[in-house]
């Protein structure tokens, strides 16, 4: 894993309505592996808030036999060869917010009619912002949290083969461990963004769905393919 942060100095603010990309990179591969267009709802020092629309065009892994990753089995999900995949979002749309610096997102959730379902926090690598979008790494270990305050573990046993296949040290697993600690707390405590009144956003209808581009793949300038290697150097925000 490597480490970076949300807003390299001098890097532009996104507007209401930008498109841009959320990536993360393949664990323990080059390049990266999920890439998301997404619609930008609010970015500033505090917080980055992206909207992904039903219908959006997505890059995801999937096995080389063309398995999908979710219906391998464990033992073996994490050690066959991969590829990626266009696709579509074929479900309601989703709500991103992140704080600079936190070890995970928290995404919203609704049912078609948007009936609320619930919220997930994604535990992951502190997004490294560029002109184009953020991008980050994926920990496996996640949680949700519903609307009456409780919540539970996800995705455990993937974290756990993870570990096993190599994708985590255990020091790793470690530091991810710890901040899902610190993440139970803040849901405990009921603090931000669970306490604000994200449930009740909509999307600016005028908003249309993101494209996804050719270079989708690109790397930012002043980035290798084992991460950033200095920060990204300052560049004007993709147009919507």
């Amino acid at each position: 894993m490597t480490t970076g942060t949300d807003r390299p100095e001098g890097t532009d603010r996104w507007r209401p309505g930008d498109h841009v990309l959320w990536r993360y990179r393949a664990n323990g591969g080059p390049g990266f592996h999920i890439c998301r267009p997404v619609t930008v709802v609010r970015d500033t020092p505090e917080l980055l808030a992206v909207w992904m629309a039903p219908g959006t065009e997505c890059v995801r892994p999937e096995l080389a036999d063309g398995t999908p990753v979710h219906l391998e089995p464990l033992a073996t999900r994490y050690t066959k060869p991969r590829v990626t995949v266009r696709t579509q979002w074929l479900g309601a749309g989703v709500l991103k917010l992140a704080r600079p610096g936190e070890p995970w997102s928290v995404w919203l959730f609704w049912e078609r009619g948007w009936r609320f379902k619930n919220w997930y926090v994604n535990l992951e690598e502190p997004r490294s912002r560029w002109s184009g979008g953020v991008d980050s790494e994926d920990h496996f270990l996640d949680i949700a949290v519903y609307p009456d305050h409780s919540w539970e573990w996800r995705d455990e046993d993937e974290f756990a083969q993870a570990q096993q296949a190599g994708l985590l040290t255990g020091e790793q697993a470690a530091g991810v461990r710890e901040a899902g600690r610190r993440a139970t707390a803040l849901i405990r405590e009921w603090g931000p963004p669970f306490s604000e009144n994200w449930v009740s956003w909509r999307p600016d209808p005028r908003w249309r769905v993101p494209r996804l581009p050719p270079d989708w793949a690109k790397l930012p300038q002043g980035w290798d393919r084992s991460g950033p290697a200095m920060a990204p150097s300052p560049e004007a925000p993709m147009a919507p």
